[in-house]
């Protein structure tokens, strides 16, 4: 059988939820958390916040990923799950990415457009890169009638690198390690 990180036991309150929920609520903590506290006094057992409260370490299991309830109307979940399912990540995954700041989320395309547009981009970077060593050869050959031919490229050029280095940053801001969240990143910058 399977061992898991968390024992769960269902218990028939009778008529106490209220009371658990106003004491609870009063206290400055969860339902579950108050009722865990009471049981660690009547079992006489030591609290231990880092530990099952059986002691029995053979249940202490480190994970990273911790539980975070959010109350919200169903129509804002159905909008959280739908688009954590078309972006490809767990609804947890996919509101952490959002509140990191993910720009493949934020802007609504997906990380396959984005790269479609970033390779597109590059094939862009290559035409003028082979566009301007030709104007250079003809311009080094005094040649200035066909060299006049890459003006207009000329004229565009500032705004199609910063275009470029955009969707790059945008992209290259995805592959930032997980935890540093787009608040973090900003300090860092300062």
């Amino acid at each position: 059988m399977e061992s898991h990180s968390r024992e769960r036991i269902s218990i028939d309150l009778q008529g106490l939820k209220g009371l658990l929920l106003d004491r609870s609520q009063a206290l400055g903590m969860s339902p579950s958390t108050l009722v865990r506290t009471a049981l660690v006094q009547a079992l006489g057992v030591p609290a231990d916040p880092e530990s099952e409260v059986s002691g029995n370490p053979q249940h202490k299991q480190v994970s990273a990923k911790t539980r975070l309830c959010l109350r919200m109307t169903r129509e804002d979940i159905q909008t959280i799950l739908a688009a954590a399912k078309q972006a490809g990540l767990s609804p947890g995954s996919y509101v952490a990415e959002l509140v990191a700041g993910a720009p493949w989320l934020v802007s609504g395309a997906s990380k396959a457009e984005q790269l479609a547009a970033l390779t597109g981009s590059n094939a862009h970077l290559a035409d003028l890169s082979r566009n301007i060593h030709a104007l250079t050869r003809l311009l080094t050959l005094s040649n200035v009638p066909k060299a006049l031919v890459y003006r207009d490229m000329l004229d565009t050029l500032d705004g199609d690198v910063r275009r470029h280095l955009a969707q790059a940053a945008a992209l290259l801001a995805d592959l930032r390690p997980r935890g540093t969240s787009a608040l973090t990143s900003r300090h860092l910058s300062r």
